[in-house]
């Protein structure tokens, strides 16, 4: 039986990509909440549910595409990047 490689994935395709937002913090290091905008893999998208925990411990989260076919997805908090929140003035 024959090996189809077309069908395979590169692994790098499915980890954010640090240096587009290199500012950006994990969705480890902050939880986001539901309808925060947040970086993942397909790029820009809003977070609709924050879920239980994935293999690695970190949340599972549905996220939705902001351009695209729209149709909700999940992700580990620890492939997702978010804004960190800015600093308030007093």
């Amino acid at each position: 039986m024959m090996n189809n490689s077309s069908r395979r994935i590169e692994r790098g395709s499915l980890e954010v990509d640090h240096a587009a937002h290199p500012d950006w913090i994990t969705a480890n290091d902050r939880l986001p909440e539901a309808g925060e905008e947040v970086f993942c893999t397909g790029g820009l998208a809003v977070v609709i549910k924050v879920l239980g925990r994935t293999g690695d411990q970190s949340r599972l989260l549905e996220l939705k595409l902001v351009e695209g076919d729209g149709k909700p997805f999940f992700a580990a908090a620890s492939n997702v990047l978010i804004p960190p929140r800015q600093a308030q003035l007093a």
